[in-house]
């Protein structure tokens, strides 16, 4: 007890100090979407009242902006400062009239193709300086926000790159950053995406300054000699030569009166394989509580042990006050991709209910060493179905090749945490499963919103391949490319991986090699590779690569055993082979921990053809909660906008989307009226591309 006085007037005083450096903008009017999810707590709420319960149907398209170029859009658009801001599918950002949708500036760096996905831009004002802040390749921009111009005082000619202040061992390594970085003062703190392969590099968490572009602060997630936490991974992990990331890729929540910055992190790589990284493994796969001015650790725990599952930190955390045991209580909470919510007091980041170490099977993959326990938490009880409790019965009843799945499904582990095998793991919820990067909302009576996937996915590992007979271009395909684009090169569009048959025909060798550097959507870029590597890959993709068997001289692989592939569970007709639903939306009140209501979100179109409702589909992108009790989502491959009676789950109304909008939707008023809008991109599941944002208003 003496040790949490001493760590709540520790808190006080840092929160004093740094009184002075609050964000100008924090939180802005309530007219207004300032901040990445709605706030820097990342509720996704909205105390507009407008549209409402008795009006939620009556909504028409006030505007849709079409832009240049289509595919999928993850962005999260921001209304400040008079103007949407948003980014489009090749991440060119873009100021809007509020009222109309007409296009203020675009921009987009002369001579440049930008080809990752982003969830959207960061503001930060400071009298009449005013600046949008994103990322495109490896680079955080600054730009005047209302012209659109770069700083040209901010780093080089307006931007930085986000290799800076990472070990000269990553120089060259894969970054970009497809989340909003948190602003704080003049600082802006950013996540970033790395390789989940022994190429990563380090998942460091750093500050930059906002005026300047200079580094401020790092934060090290594979620690150095004498650095808490050092002796949990092998002496030289460090060092970066083939144990990085630990990274936070998904945002992170700040709390503005502390100081405290609240950052999740995801494993340490290679994902699935950590013989080469005995230990628990810190800081991967932690909440991190940080000071916000000097990157300072205060707290963290450890929601997985020496992950080999990519059980990474899906989304930011959620701040709010809950009345427990008759206490006011200011918490944090984190969904993981298992479905768990952990709560935690925001302060100490000791847990609100208690959390067991539950023991785990083994791994029988030679030279893995997995963590014996895992924590569980006690309460609330998970959100999404868990691979332990799924029997042959589970298998859908819509599958015409049921009997199949059945007799697959009796080969393969399914235990909680079973590691990844030979014969292959369910990994359930899957490696989009929980919450995804969308997040969860939170309404102001401490009531949580989540949507969740159901997708089976099954790791199964293999021993790596060497070069002893594969030429130099198949050996760097089946090490680099065939995960996700698979052995016969036809990928899986269902899943995001497009086939790389015939891409000659689409690709010239030069905009080839120039992907393979920078890569596309969710894809990362290779520039790391040698040169002939590259080349190699080239011709093999062509086919025109000379088959001489030996040629690349490889010697024995730093990771012994790989992933197969990112496998749904799926059956012959390429849906779900558990039964439904696939997809669903909770309401969970945090003060209890009980839910209120769970309902399937989302129609499978296949099955929706046939007469076939309510099954659920996969979705990705958040809710957004509004004091009038509306609960508004899109995230579905349906291509559907859906408002809910947030209190009960009951569909108010549903509107057809140009596409299905994979992202949250922002909800703001500009000139007496309320808004919502939505990127509607398509493109991921299969669905058709598109390239729109689409307000809805009432008439």
């Amino acid at each position: 007890m003496r040790n949490n006085s001493l760590l709540l007037i520790c808190i006080s005083l840092l929160a004093l100090s740094l009184k002075a450096d609050l964000p100008i903008n924090s939180f802005g009017s309530n007219e207004e979407w300032d901040q990445y999810l709605g706030g820097y707590d990342r509720n996704h709420y909205s105390k507009l009242t407008q549209i409402n319960l008795s009006n939620a149907h009556l909504l028409e398209k006030a505007w849709e902006y079409e832009l240049p170029d289509e595919g999928q859009m993850q962005t999260n658009p921001l209304m400040v400062n008079g103007k949407v801001y948003g980014v489009s599918a090749s991440v060119q950002p873009f100021a809007l009239d509020p009222g109309k949708g007409k296009e203020i500036w675009r921009f987009q760096e002369k001579n440049a193709h930008w080809a990752s996905t982003s969830r959207g831009v960061s503001y930060w004002a400071k009298g009449s300086d005013k600046r949008i802040l994103f990322t495109a390749g490896s680079y955080l921009w600054a730009l005047n926000a209302d012209t659109g111009e770069p700083i040209s005082t901010f780093g080089t000619n307006g931007k930085i790159d986000l290799h800076t202040g990472l070990p000269a061992t990553a120089k060259d390594k894969f970054i970009i950053s497809n989340t909003p970085g948190t602003v704080y003062g003049d600082l802006i703190i950013m996540p970033v995406r790395l390789s989940e392969g022994e190429d990563a590099a380090p998942g460091d968490i750093r500050a930059f300054n906002i005026i300047t572009g200079a580094l401020a602060w790092t934060f090290r997630t594979i620690p150095y000699p004498g650095e808490y936490g050092y002796n949990t991974f092998p002496k030289n992990a460090y060092k970066n030569t083939e144990i990085g990331a630990a990274n936070n890729w998904c945002g992170m929540a700040l709390d503005p009166k502390t100081g405290i910055v609240y950052v999740p992190t995801g494993s340490a790589a290679y994902d699935f394989y950590g013989g080469n990284r005995p230990g628990s493994n810190l800081f991967a796969n932690c909440l991190l509580a940080l000071n916000a001015k000097t990157g300072k650790r205060i707290w963290h725990y450890q929601f997985v042990h020496h992950d080999i599952w990519d059980r990474d930190a899906p989304s930011p955390p959620n701040l709010l006050t809950i009345n427990h045991k008759g206490i006011k209580k200011d918490i944090v909470t984190i969904n993981t991709k298992n479905g768990f919510v952990f709560m935690f007091d925001r302060y100490n980041g000791k847990p609100i209910h208690p959390i067991k170490e539950v023991a785990v099977p083994k791994s029988d993959i030679p030279g893995e060493k997995a963590w014996p326990t895992q924590p569980r938490p006690t309460w609330p009880l998970p959100f999404a179905r868990q691979s332990e409790n799924l029997t042959e019965n589970d298998i859908s009843p819509y599958a015409e090749n049921a009997d199949e799945l059945k007799q697959r499904f009796k080969k393969y582990k399914k235990a909680f945490y079973a590691p990844p095998s030979l014969e292959g793991t369910v990994i359930l919820p899957g490696y989009d499963g929980g919450p995804e990067w969308g997040g969860a909302a939170v309404d102001h009576q401490g009531v949580m919103y989540i949507n969740s996937n159901e997708m089976a996915w099954i790791n199964t590992l293999k021993p790596t391949a060497t070069g002893t007979n594969l030429s130099k271009g198949e050996s760097a395909y089946v090490n680099y490319c065939q995960v996700c684009h698979k052995a016969d090169k036809k990928g899986d569009i269902k899943s995001g991986y497009p086939s790389l048959i015939n891409i000659g025909a689409k690709y010239k060798s030069t905009e080839l090699l120039n992907l393979i550097n920078a890569g596309k959507g969710m894809m990362p870029g290779f520039s790391y590779l040698k040169i002939d590597q590259k080349e190699a890959l080239i011709t093999f993709l062509f086919n025109t690569e000379k088959k001489e068997v030996g040629s690349n001289n490889e010697t024995k692989p730093k990771i012994p055993f790989k992933m197969d592939g990112y496998n749904k569970f799926l059956d012959n007709r390429g849906l779900p082979a558990i039964k439904p639903p696939w997809g669903t939306l909770n309401a969970l009140d945090l003060n209890t921990g009980k839910y209120l209501w769970n309902i399937p979100l989302g129609d499978e179109p296949l099955l929706a053809a046939e007469g076939i409702k309510n099954t659920g589909t996969e979705n990705y992108g958040g809710p957004v909660v509004t004091e009038s009790g509306l609960l508004i989502i899109a995230a579905t491959k349906d291509a559907k906008l859906r408002i809910f009676e947030a209190k009960t789950g009951k569909l108010i109304s549903i509107y057809d989307l140009p596409a299905a909008s994979f992202a949250t939707p922002t909800t703001y008023m500009y000139q007496g009226k309320q808004y919502i809008v939505l990127a509607c991109g398509g493109t991921k599941l299969g669905t058709p591309k598109g390239k729109s944002y689409v307000a809805f208003a009432l008439k």
